[in-house]
């Protein structure tokens, strides 16, 4: 398994799946027993919970999400991806930056999953020096 490989896959997925609301795509990267911290407060266990997370998360937006993501960053069997995304939870606008740190099983699914961000109210692009 070549973990570059792995995370610009799972880069891509989220890259078309978030603004399409594509569940079932985002949950397939994940191994079945691997864990997502969508932050070190809120885990979430296994496939159903980051279905859970995910599907939550997607109901509360009421349009297309626009998001950007980085190369993947890669050190041995880790691989840190950044991002950037303006959501749109309840009609509002809402930017998330961040990044998420992977750990790939043999397979190329992710084992463990662990988002860092930040969040502001309003609709700010990010710099081109980051995804331009």
């Amino acid at each position: 398994m070549n973990v570059r490989d792995a995370a610009r896959r799972w880069a891509a997925v989220w890259a078309e799946g978030w603004p399409a609301k594509d569940v079932d795509g985002i949950v397939a990267l994940q191994a079945e027993e691997a864990d997502h911290w969508a932050s070190m407060f809120r885990p979430y266990r296994g496939r159903a919970g980051l279905r859970g997370y995910v599907q939550e998360c997607f109901d509360e937006e009421t349009r297309p999400a626009e998001v950007w993501f980085g190369e993947p960053q890669v050190d041995g069997e880790l691989a840190t991806v950044e991002y950037w995304a303006v959501t749109y939870p309840n009609g509002e606008p809402l930017t998330i930056s961040g990044c998420t740190l992977l750990r790939f099983d043999e397979a190329g699914l992710v084992a463990e999953a662990r988002d860092y961000s930040h969040v502001k109210e309003g609709r700010l692009l990010p710099p081109e020096s980051l995804f331009g």
